[in-house]
C-alpha cells in the first residue's frame, strides 16, 4: 500500500535522519515529502542533502523550501550579508562542506537540489509547507513570507479552505512535543536542540521518531 509521510525539520542531523528511513523502509510506492530546513545548525548538511538525492531515486520524494534555504541561496547570490545565515547556523553548513574560503565548496548538484525546492506539496486531504499559510488563499496564491518565515506561534492560520488538513514545520518545541489541533500538525520536534526528529504518515496518523544520535524512540505510534 502506498504511504504519504512527512518529515520534520532536519537541520543538518543526518544520524536522525537515516534511523527515521530505515525505520520507515520506504518503497518506490511512498511518497516522502521532507518540509524543509536541510541545512544549518546540525552537523551535517552536506550529508543530508546527499541523503535526499539518493532518496529521489528510490521514492517519490517531493523536498520543500525552508527558510533557512533561502538564506544560504540569497547569501550565494549575493543578495544579503553572509553574517546574518551564518549566525543562524550557516557555519555548521559550511564547516559539513570543508569551507576554507571558496564558496565553490558547494556541489553543483547540491546547488541545483537547492534551486527546484517546492513551495508546498498536497494530495486529496493533506497539503505541506514550510511554515505557515493563508487559510483564504489557494496554495499557488500563498505569500512566500508565510510558507517559508512566519511561526505558527505568532500567527495560527485557521482551516484553510480547501478543508485539507495542513502539515508544517518551521515553529519547533523545545520539548520535543507534536502540535496537533484538528486542522493542522506541526512536527518541527527541535531535533538540531536535543529533541528528536519526527515523521508522520498522513494517512494512518502513525509517527516514528529519532534522536540526534540515530537511536529511534517512537515506532510507530499513532496521534
Amino acid at each position: 500500500m502506498a504511504r504519504t509521510i512527512a518529515i520534520g525539520d532536519i537541520h543538518g542531523c543526518l544520524a536522525a535522519f537515516d534511523a527515521l528511513l530505515a525505520a520507515i523502509n520506504p518503497t518506490s510506492n511512498d511518497t516522502i515529502v521532507t518540509l524543509g530546513d536541510y541545512v544549518d545548525r546540525g552537523p551535517n548538511s552536506k550529508g543530508v542533502i546527499d541523503r535526499l538525492l539518493e532518496l529521489e531515486q528510490k521514492v517519490n520524494l517531493v523536498p520543500l523550501r525552508g527558510n533557512h534555504e533561502d538564506m544560504l541561496l540569497e547569501v550565494l547570490s549575493g543578495s544579503i550579508a553572509p553574517y546574518s545565515w551564518l549566525n543562524h547556523g550557516g557555519v555548521d553548513t559550511m564547516d559539513s562542506y570543508g569551507f576554507v574560503g571558496d564558496l565553490n565548496c558547494i556541489p553543483k548538484e547540491h546547488l541545483d537540489f537547492f534551486d527546484r525546492l517546492p513551495n508546498y506539496f498536497e494530495n486529496k486531504t493533506h497539503f505541506c509547507v514550510h511554515a505557515n499559510y493563508d487559510e483564504e488563499l489557494s496554495l499557488d496564491e500563498q505569500p512566500l513570507d508565510l510558507l517559508r518565515w512566519t511561526k505558527i506561534s505568532h500567527r495560527l492560520p485557521g482551516p484553510h479552505v480547501s478543508g485539507k488538513r495542513a502539515i508544517v514545520g518551521h515553529t519547533h518545541d523545545r520539548e520535543g512535543i507534536i502540535f496537533e489541533v484538528p486542522h493542522l500538525v506541526c512536527i518541527d520536534t527541535y531535533c538540531y536542540g536535543g529533541r528528536w526528529l519526527t515523521a508522520l504518515d498522513l494517512d494512518s496518523g502513525d509517527v516514528w521518531q529519532s534522536t540526534p544520535n540515530g537511536e529511534l524512540i517512537r515506532q510507530p505510534e499513532s496521534i
